[in-house]
């Protein structure tokens, strides 16, 4: 029985952990082949490509790549065009966020966030055109934005920044790229189960008001991210451009600050 990824070739950044890990497993259990990029972790990627490999999904092949630089970015299309045959959906999921009091954010810092959230997404995304248009294909590129880039996040104005601008960037695109044949639409998470949030986890007295704000009283998984993804980048999706889809249960329509 045919998967819905068949014959697909999708690149996730960030793939080596946390949401692009389960987005790149998701991918490639229905069919897709599936370039893990990974900066400065390939223990992670090998284990997602031993993951896919034990579950019968399909061909992976890892990239070091950091996205905040441009060649980088280019190398990651060229080498699933290379290895792969083709680039078909992208998944720009990379990102970070360095928190701190507005007066005290240092040009290095907003760089950081910039640099790989925004400007990151921006030119893996062109050369990823490139290559579409080269070819007289279409596609599909899902960005993992945040409910911050609309909803207010104090003491993280360069991540709400980044994540504002995506927004904006994936809107202006959707125009510019559908006479192409391309897709662009946003998944706007929320508060979500992954490393990174071991700590919080572990806190209660920052968990439990955070619970408080979430209607359906729970933190969402990096696999319910994955399904979502897994939609927007399938044919079912082919007349969805330009939007924002939120997975938050429920907290930016009840959030407020402690």
């Amino acid at each position: 029985m045919a998967r819905r990824f068949d014959g697909k070739v999708a690149v996730v950044t960030g793939s080596s952990s946390g949401i692009g890990q389960a987005i790149a497993v998701r991918l490639a259990s229905e069919g897709a082949s599936i370039v893990i990029d990974y900066r400065s972790h390939p223990e992670g990627a090998v284990d997602i490509q031993n993951q896919i490999a034990a579950a019968g999904g399909g061909k992976t092949i890892t990239v070091q790549a950091d996205v905040s630089k441009v060649a980088d970015t280019a190398n990651l299309i060229e080498q699933a065009w290379q290895q792969l045959g083709s680039c078909d959906i992208l998944v720009n999921n990379a990102g970070i966020e360095n928190g701190a009091d507005f007066w005290n954010v240092t040009e290095e810092d907003y760089d950081a966030v910039l640099d790989v959230n925004l400007k990151g997404v921006f030119f893996i995304t062109q050369a990823f055109v490139r290559k579409l248009r080269d070819n007289k294909k279409p596609g599909r590129v899902v960005n993992i934005s945040s409910v911050h880039e609309d909803m207010v996040f104090p003491h993280f104005a360069s991540y709400c920044a980044s994540k504002g601008g995506v927004r904006m960037l994936m809107r202006d695109l959707a125009v510019e790229l559908g006479p192409l044949g391309i897709t662009l639409n946003n998944v706007a998470p929320g508060a979500i189960i992954t490393p990174i949030n071991k700590g919080l986890l572990d806190d209660h007295a920052k968990l439990d008001p955070l619970l408080r704000n979430i209607p359906l009283g729970r933190l969402g998984t990096s696999e319910e991210v994955a399904g979502l993804v897994a939609y927007l980048a399938s044919e079912e999706a082919g007349y969805i451009t330009g939007s924002t889809f939120i997975i938050d249960g429920g907290l930016i329509r009840n959030y407020h600050e402690q």
